[in-house]
């Protein structure tokens, strides 16, 4: 597994390293893999960063966590900064991969969320297919 730990990817790590040791129920999680961290406007100092991360795909051992950061105005208007998948992986105390709990989708947005991660999860499986 590539990572180091949940704490790896700053701010944007450590939130999917909570969101994921929540749906988990284990405080033992590592990063696998971050895809698509692309930055849509700059963070200055002094800004409000607003980070939330939902769990959008469950595997056996692993679960992709969408991370959304927004830098808040004072008047509370929330301008999007980035988005950023991060796929975590639960293990125990030996780093051995256990299973977690499964998704449970209720709403027509975690659905949608839940498609378009299969859709990454198959693009990461044809990179690493392909040596990326």
């Amino acid at each position: 597994m590539a990572g180091g730990g949940w704490r790896g990817g700053g701010r944007r790590g450590s939130v999917a390293g909570v969101v994921a040791m929540r749906h988990a129920e284990t405080y033992r999680v590592v990063t696998a893999a971050v895809d698509n961290l692309q930055f849509k406007h700059a963070i200055y100092e002094g800004e409000i960063v607003v980070l939330k991360g939902y769990i959008t795909y469950v595997g056996r051992t692993s679960m992709e966590v969408e991370i959304d950061t927004y830098v808040e105005q004072p008047d509370g208007i929330r301008r999007t900064v980035n988005r950023a998948f991060f796929v975590m992986v639960a293990v125990d105390k030996d780093q051995k991969p256990i299973q977690v709990p499964e998704l449970i989708i209720t709403t027509e947005a975690e659905k949608a969320r839940n498609e378009a991660a299969k859709m990454r999860r198959d693009m990461r499986k044809k990179r690493r297919e392909n040596g990326f």
